[in-house]
């Protein structure tokens, strides 16, 4: 009996040792404060965002959580309000899978907000099927949508500069591949899924690198981020064979929301990274992209389309 004691004890202590040394990540060491400043954080009702609106929330911030769901960003509007003392902390509904949801909400956020300093780009999904606009569903949210959001918001963001843009990416990215004769197919099976969901993260990689090309000398910067593996409420739509495989592996071993949250947290606060807009970065750094990421003519095709798909088009 002893023994088996001992020998748990000395397993959790390894894996204690492993996961805060080697798994979760390193953490923002900024302390700059964002009072008087405004921040967009999309899908800010769980996981990642809700980590990233809390933290923003404690630092002063006005933070705008753009949500698809009332009910569930409200509640964690109520937790992020008690957690950091701050009440400058607000709902407004945007569904990212809707052109048209997007458009309400940017008309709304630029009637009722003066200004526009931080926007997080973070909402996201791996589900297969399509937007209501005919679109695959994971590039639609992950990537279009976030195109228009950004988009339609530039203006107010040089009006407020300096202001940042980060947009929430993965190493899946070196999954994908552009294929712009086909953004609409949805997908089906695990394997096809996880490729659409790799192109869409390497769109984003590839607009933050072409956002900056676009905004430099406005004083407004753009960064890509890698949080890691992070268990968040995007893995409840896998089905129940994988649930139960992949639900103690990522339990153990993946990140935190709050710890995956620090280097979205480190490209929207750390000074001096100014010089690094368009990058991509992991681990509160810099980092490599795969060849296919730091394209800079795939690219700039990958916007013209993004900007005809959304209805951006100019002749």
């Amino acid at each position: 009996m002893v023994t088996w004691i001992v020998a748990s004890a000395i397993v959790i202590a390894l894996y204690i040792l492993i996961y805060y040394n080697f798994l979760s990540g390193v953490p923002c060491r900024s302390d700059t404060s964002l009072k008087g400043r405004t921040a967009i954080v999309t899908g800010a009702n769980s996981g990642l965002g809700k980590a990233t609106a809390l933290d923003f929330a404690r630092r002063g911030a006005r933070v705008i959580a753009a949500c698809r769901s009332k009910q569930r960003a409200e509640a964690a509007i109520l937790d992020i309000r008690k957690k950091s003392g701050n009440n400058q902390v607000i709902y407004m509904h945007l569904d990212l899978a809707s052109l048209k949801s997007v458009r309400v909400f940017a008309e709304t956020f630029l009637k009722s907000e003066p200004h526009l300093h931080l926007l997080v780009n973070n909402a996201g999904t791996g589900r297969a099927g399509q937007t209501a606009d005919g679109f695959n569903a994971a590039w639609g949210v992950n990537h279009l949508g976030h195109f228009l959001l950004t988009a339609l918001l530039l203006d107010r963001l040089k009006q407020c500069a300096p202001s940042r843009i980060v947009v929430v990416s993965s190493v899946a990215h070196c999954l994908g591949r552009v294929d712009l004769s086909d953004l609409t197919s949805s997908t089906a099976g695990f394997v096809s899924s996880l490729c659409s969901y790799g192109t869409s993260k390497l769109c984003n990689v590839l607009f933050a690198r072409e956002l900056a090309n676009r905004l430099e000398g406005t004083n407004v910067t753009s960064y890509s981020v890698h949080p890691g593996f992070v268990f968040t409420d995007a893995f409840r739509n896998l089905g129940i064979v994988c649930k139960l495989l992949f639900f103690p592996v990522a339990f153990l071993f993946f990140r935190t929301p709050a710890d995956g949250a620090q280097t979205i947290i480190y490209c929207a606060v750390q000074e001096g990274i100014e010089k690094f807009s368009g990058r991509y970065f992991a681990d509160c750094g810099v980092r490599k992209v795969s060849p296919h990421a730091r394209d800079d003519a795939v690219a700039r095709k990958v916007w013209e389309v993004s900007e005809r798909l959304a209805g951006l088009h100019r002749d």
